[in-house]
């Protein structure tokens, strides 16, 4: 039986071409959504920018047909864009209320004896379906399967003699493992569990493991586990143009980034500049409704990330830490800003870090990538288990995305981080609180 599909706002926001992922059946677009689509659009931020597109396709797709009787598409199913229909809603749902109109469509097609869900980000909108009567689903286009996301380390059990032979050529064929490029992988001996040798999957190669580069320690910072050592072997790397890294707060994601973009970016000049950038707030607004000056609204949301650089420029420059922090500011071999301000620019030759990814949805991380230039790199870190995001979760932001989509690519590598380094205090909060 064909399904009707009524859109809220937020899916259409979430990804512009959400109204083509439902096979054939139809899809309405309540004339409600439409309204509130034009009160984003003259937005500067990630929503308004949603928002247009979705209203230039719509416009597009008014060369096939009148909207409100419904027109075919592509994959054959039926959009509408439907007026508001008399309240069928019990009394206690006002309609001035945009969900409430839109709960209000979805409760008329029911009533039509339609198949109707009502596709929506909202928790709460779906509990007041459900209450109601009216079938309700996420949207689930793009959602990743989180049990199959890889760490990006793993360990492998081998004879004595294979970890000996390891150590020796610093490079292992033949491992009967199930490994993508740039995977890590810990080969222990089964006859001896300290006995243990680490290596990552060449790209070019996928059944070669070479040997983690020699340890370093750009700008003073020292890796104080593997999953660190790991991660800072991918980015120092040059040929590994995309890298992401999971963890919590305090494994050291962050700090390693920042580390090593300093290295590559200030100290060797192989990139132009650091770029550190992140949401700077969850639900997709600008940093311009913050008063003050843009700096100023900057380190309201960028305190993480400038506490870490100032942790790192105090080891490498006790004396005049802040001074030379400011200096390579106003030279432009560190950039710091806002997502919003990524997105129009092409970056050539840069060292980006996207901070707190985890925040943003698929299409506004494509966007980002997209403006990497020639030469450039970019790392992505988050924590999937802290999405303020009210319309994201585990499955749907674009962290696990690009985790999910860019598995075994040559020019890719992941790690996620279990192991925290925090202070004695702070680990014995995390284990008793």
């Amino acid at each position: 039986m064909k399904k009707f599909y009524i859109l809220d706002t937020n899916v259409l926001i979430h990804d512009p071409m959400s109204f083509t992922k439902f096979e054939d059946n139809t899809v309405v677009v309540p004339i409600s959504v439409i309204e509130e689509l034009d009160t984003f659009k003259s937005a500067g931020d990630e929503r308004g920018k949603a928002a247009r597109i979705v209203s230039r396709h719509l416009d597009e797709m008014r060369k096939a047909g009148k909207l409100n009787a419904g027109v075919r598409m592509e994959n054959g199913g039926t959009l509408i864009v439907d007026l508001d229909h008399e309240q069928v809603l019990p009394k206690e749902f006002l309609l001035l209320e945009m969900d409430n109109r839109i709960l209000n469509a979805a409760l008329w097609y029911n009533k039509k004896k339609h198949n109707a869900i009502l596709v929506t980000k909202d928790i709460n909108l779906r509990l007041k379906a459900e209450a109601i009567g009216v079938n309700s689903e996420d949207y689930e286009a793009g959602k990743v399967k989180v049990d199959e996301i890889y760490p990006g380390l793993v360990t492998v059990e081998k004879t004595a003699a294979f970890v000996d032979k390891f150590y020796k050529d610093k490079t292992a064929k033949n491992t009967d493992a199930d490994l993508v490029a740039n995977e890590f992988v810990v080969f222990k001996a089964k006859e001896d569990p300290k006995k243990s040798a680490m290596g990552r999957v060449d790209p070019s190669d996928t059944a070669v493991i070479k040997m983690l580069s020699p340890e370093s320690s750009p700008w003073g910072i020292r890796p104080l586990n593997k999953e660190q050592r790991c991660a800072m072997d991918l980015l120092l790397d040059e040929n590994v143009k995309l890298v992401t890294m999971i963890g919590s707060a305090g494994t050291g994601k962050t700090l390693m980034s920042l580390a090593c973009g300093l290295q590559k970016a200030v100290e060797e000049s192989v990139y132009r500049r650091l770029i550190i950038c992140r949401p700077i707030v969850p639900v997709g607004k600008d940093i311009g409704f913050i008063p003050g000056t843009k700096e100023e609204k900057l380190s309201t949301w960028m305190g993480a990330i400038y506490d870490n650089l100032e942790f790192i420029m105090d080891r490498r420059h006790q004396d005049d830490a802040m001074q030379k922090f400011e200096y390579l500011l106003q030279n432009g071999k560190i950039e710091i800003a806002s997502v919003t301000h990524i997105r129009g620019r092409s970056l050539p030759k840069q060292y980006m870090i996207v901070d707190d990814a985890q925040n943003l949805t698929p299409h506004e991380i494509k966007t980002i990538l997209s403006r990497a230039g020639e030469g450039t790199k970019v790392v992505v870190t988050g924590d999937p288990y802290q999405i303020d995001n009210p319309y994201l979760d585990i499955a749907s932001n674009g962290l696990m995305y690009i985790v999910d989509r860019f598995k075994g690519q040559k020019l890719y590598g992941h790690l996620t981080f279990t192991k925290t380094e925090r202070s004695e205090l702070a680990g014995l909060v995390a284990e008793l609180m």
